[in-house]
């Protein structure tokens, strides 16, 4: 196989794309197969630096794990942060181009940037023998076909047949299956191999019949039919419904090692950036975290975190907005553990001076933390390791903020501690193991708590059999044969049209 490729398309966003590009990526790599992972164009929050120093999405970094490759630029070229409800920051190859309006996006530089897309995505298939690519959305977006490059757009140019994921969870997924191809042009609809149920519970022999009547409608095979596993929900872009009050991050289902479990609320800011720092806490037997927007929900927690976020100032209007800055206060004047990550962070210290991100000029934070904060125009992005707390830990960083710590009772990571109040712009430090125990065994002792974490929680580990059971998943459910036909040969010819096609 050389330079093979399959685009995993969905039938609406969160239908399950980037488990089951990371679950194929993955399967490919135990058949003996090179493979990496692909998205032309990404909308997330939740993004990760390479070791080169380069901002891309972290579902990507996660499907390059999947893949037992090195994360790359060339694996998402194209990355929008959202920084409101009509504009975003384009992150090219990388490295910060410029906020952009959606229109102003969809109206010239998308356009300007497909060339990017599709060289990247050729350099990736003459480095690997395969490349499986993950769409955005829905390919049957008809209003933004023009500028697609991430769906049916990098298909077209690339020549890469398609599978499409539609999450039966939800329901309505036949209707969903046909009418996404029925929405597409001749020429796209040729190279729309067939489909891919996901999150199917119950027996699948009554689902067989509907099956066989999608057959007959769009001429198309369906490559198989994934059971719903818990637990798998890895490295999201923005699919989690963090805005429901209580939300609960999936935890390990093991009982705690200590006499006690650890409650952990997570403050949902708006424009929550890289929520997947505190994964490696769920995984913890016996901590329990939840996303909260309200103070009655810290009064029980043992530990508060204040995650990331694009929008710093936004997020602290917003903490005061809903009495959850005066209970911050709270918690530190009585000793009570709060932990601010990134965003979360620079909102604990005393004041802020953005012209950069909200141009809201010098406003006071809540003065938790002796630190200083101005906002840089240009972007860290760095990926440091250390010692804390006597333990190795790694990170990385991503931030406009520029933090002058000018005190504290010890340093923390970038940032530093004061009381029960611990501060640093690293990201991903609580999946070191060693770091993240002392951690919660301060956390515990602030909190008065008998917990104690399991000494041989190994995050790295965990995240692997993530990997692995994806790779079961489609090894077990999917047509195999049938997929690796697809990567190697492309779309079959002669698949037929489903009416009406694109509105002209």
């Amino acid at each position: 196989m050389t330079g093979g490729g399959l685009l995993v398309a969905g039938t609406t966003s969160d239908a399950g794309k980037s488990v089951v590009t990371a679950g194929i990526c993955r399967w490919l790599v135990r058949r003996g197969v090179s493979v990496a992972p692909f998205k032309g164009q990404n909308m997330s929050l939740n993004s990760f630096v390479t070791r080169e120093g380069a901002e891309i999405g972290r579902a990507q970094a996660m499907q390059a794990q999947a893949a037992r490759v090195e994360p790359s630029a060339l694996m998402n070229p194209v990355l929008l942060k959202p920084g409101g409800e009509r504009s975003s920051q384009v992150v090219l190859l990388g490295r910060p181009l410029g906020e952009l309006s959606a229109r102003g996006y969809h109206g010239g530089k998308q356009a300007e940037l497909f060339g990017t897309v599709v060289d990247c995505l050729a350099e990736l298939r003459r480095t690997y023998d395969a490349v499986i690519c993950e769409g955005a959305g829905s390919p049957a977006e008809i209003n933004l076909r023009r500028t697609d490059l991430v769906n049916m757009g990098i298909a077209r140019a690339a020549r890469l047949p398609v599978v499409v994921v539609g999450d039966i969870d939800r329901g309505g997924v036949f209707a969903s299956f046909f009418g996404t191809t029925a929405l597409l042009s001749a020429e796209d609809q040729a190279l729309v191999a067939g489909y891919l149920v996901n999150k199917f519970r119950g027996d699948v022999s009554l689902l067989e019949p509907g099956l066989r009547m999608l057959r007959d409608l769009t001429g198309r095979d369906t490559f198989g039919v994934l059971p719903f596993r818990p637990g798998l929900g890895i490295d999201e872009e923005d699919g989690m419904a963090v805005s429901l009050r209580g939300a609960v991050r999936e935890s390990r289902l093991a009982e705690p090692f200590g006499e006690e479990v650890l409650r952990v609320a997570v403050c949902a800011v708006p424009l929550m950036s890289n929520f997947t720092d505190v994964d490696a806490l769920a995984a913890e037997p016996g901590v329990v975290v939840r996303f909260v927007d309200r103070a009655a929900d810290l009064v029980d927690a043992d530990l508060v975190v204040v995650p990331g976020t694009r929008g710093t100032v936004r997020a602290l209007e917003w903490l005061r907005e809903r009495g959850l800055a005066d209970a911050l206060a709270r918690r530190a004047a009585e000793g009570r553990p709060v932990l601010g990550i990134c965003g979360g962070f620079q909102l604990l210290g005393e004041l802020i001076e953005d012209e950069v991100e909200s141009r809201a000029g010098t406003v006071a934070g809540l003065g938790l933390l002796p630190v200083r904060v101005r906002f840089a125009r240009g972007k860290t992005l760095a990926r440091p390791s250390g010692t804390a707390l006597g333990e190795a830990v790694d990170g990385y960083e991503i931030h406009h903020g520029v933090a002058e710590v000018r005190g504290g009772d010890e340093p923390f990571l970038d940032g530093c501690r004061v009381g029960s109040v611990w501060g640093t712009h690293w990201h991903g430090s609580l999946e070191s193991d060693g770091f993240r125990r002392a951690f919660l065994r301060r956390v515990a002792a602030q909190a008065g708590r008998r917990f104690v974490p399991a000494p041989d929680t190994e995050f790295g580990a965990l995240r692997e059999e993530q990997l692995e059971a994806l790779a079961d998943l489609v090894e077990e459910h999917a047509d195999t044969r049938a997929l690796l036909r697809l990567i190697e040969r492309g779309a079959p010819p002669g698949l037929p049209f489903v009416p009406p096609g694109a509105p002209g």
